[in-house]
């Protein structure tokens, strides 16, 4: 194998290991902004030893063992001046002479709850949603600043601040990189499923740019969906919001067209819709249900997203057990957003002027307050009731509200059809 193919072959292991790795050194160091560092010498150390000695059994015994080795060596260079670092010391000390198939046993160990714990860690209340979303990418999925400012079209810069800003909250505020227990644990969890989706929905639906989706997102979501449901396979909730992901992403290809216009569900090729997704969704949400989470939040949105991918054809939806799922939903999760989509749901199942009823009720909602797609689903029930003058009024007002090149495109493409 020629060197650059060997060199890329172990920046993938490392790239896969890379999260394990900085939490386990995250739970030993108290530090983040260390942890990161140790992991990259550890890789600067396998990029000049693998392509001689070949990739080991278990690359992330062997990172973790070199990582420690290191850090071990920098304490001891500087003289150990703190306590902390004396602690440190200590703990690693006994540790250095292990062998890799020792620490190979205790990592399985214990690899779980410290993967959780820098996850939960990185989503803390206590740091901003758009700060945990950065830092989760960055320590989690891997991300460089620039991929994230990308994926997110805003400032490298910017970015760099939330992610500083994070680690400096985590920091001063002395958190543990463990998983909470008990009632703290419940309420972080939610904060951990919030980023996660928070993620896929601007991949999803992107609020602002030229695209209307951006796959990446989306993908770096459902992989951190897919581990977090690998660490907590009894959690509902948790599998739950991987259900949701799945069945939504099935879907991408086939939201725009070859130019990279909208298309909305009702009129989706649904065979492009990716088949191995649906079932796996389908079966994340088997496994909800059975843990008896069928009216947690995102397993109810997982079960209105199911009606879709069961439905062969757009006329063969079921729009009155979708209706009915938003009765539920907006018991459990109540929000002026839902209110919106269940809105949308009486529409299709009920009529228009159904819609247009439920609609009217939420227009005054501060929160729906030059948000585009509250117009934008009047718009449609007043052009299904034939009350063109009134849509093509409401397309209008939509369109001059998104933030999205292609949304408005498609808006104003709708106004125009009311003529």
């Amino acid at each position: 194998m020629a060197a650059d193919e060997t060199h890329r072959a172990i920046e993938a292991v490392y790239r896969i290991e890379r999260p394990r790795l900085i939490a386990g050194l995250a739970r030993m160091m108290r530090d983040v902004d260390e942890a990161e560092e140790l992991a990259q010498e550890a890789l600067l150390i396998a990029l000049s030893e693998w392509p001689k000695s070949g990739v080991p059994h278990n690359p992330g015994a062997w990172l973790m063992t070199a990582a420690k080795r290191r850090a071990i060596d920098g304490i001891r260079r500087d003289r150990m001046q703190e306590r902390k670092h004396a602690e440190i010391a200590r703990e690693l000390d006994n540790a250095r002479d292990t062998s890799v198939e020792e620490l190979e046993a205790a990592m399985d160990d214990d690899l779980g709850d410290e993967l959780l714990g820098l996850i939960f860690t990185a989503c803390h209340p206590a740091i901003s949603p758009e700060a945990r979303a950065a830092l989760t990418l960055r320590l989690i999925g891997g991300l460089t600043t620039g991929e994230i400012a990308r994926a997110f079209l805003s400032r490298e810069p910017t970015i760099a601040q939330r992610i500083v800003r994070a680690k400096k909250t985590i920091g001063k505020a002395g958190l543990a990189f463990e998983v909470p227990r008990g009632s703290d644990r419940t309420a972080r969890l939610a904060s951990v499923l919030e980023v996660i989706y928070l993620i896929f929905n601007e991949g999803y639906a992107a609020t602002t740019g030229d695209d209307l989706v951006r796959p990446a997102l989306c993908t770096e979501a459902q992989r951190l969906g897919r581990i977090l449901a690998g660490l907590m396979p009894h959690e509902p909730e948790v599998l739950g919001l991987l259900a949701l992901m799945e069945l939504q992403a099935s879907r991408l290809s086939a939201r725009t067209g070859p130019d990279g216009a909208f298309t909305p569900l009702t009129k989706q090729n649904r065979a492009r819709w990716d088949q191995l997704l649906i079932r796996r969704g389908l079966d994340a949400l088997g496994r909800a249900e059975a843990l008896g989470g069928a009216n947690g939040p995102y397993a109810l949105q997982a079960a209105l997203a199911a009606c879709h991918a069961r439905a062969r054809r757009a006329e063969d939806t079921d729009w009155r057990r979708i209706a009915e799922l938003y009765d539920r939903l907006r018991t459990t999760m109540p929000s002026p957003v839902v209110e919106l989509n269940r809105a949308v749901a009486h529409s299709m199942a009920f009529g228009p002027e159904a819609g247009l009823r439920l609609v009217d009720e939420i227009a005054d909602a501060a929160a729906l307050r030059n948000y585009a797609p509250l117009p934008a689903a009047r718009a449609d029930f007043l052009f299904r009731a034939g009350r063109m003058a009134e849509a093509r009024s409401e397309f209008e007002t939509a369109a001059g509200l998104t933030r999205n090149m292609r949304e408005k495109a498609f808006l104003l493409a709708r106004a125009a059809a009311c003529s």
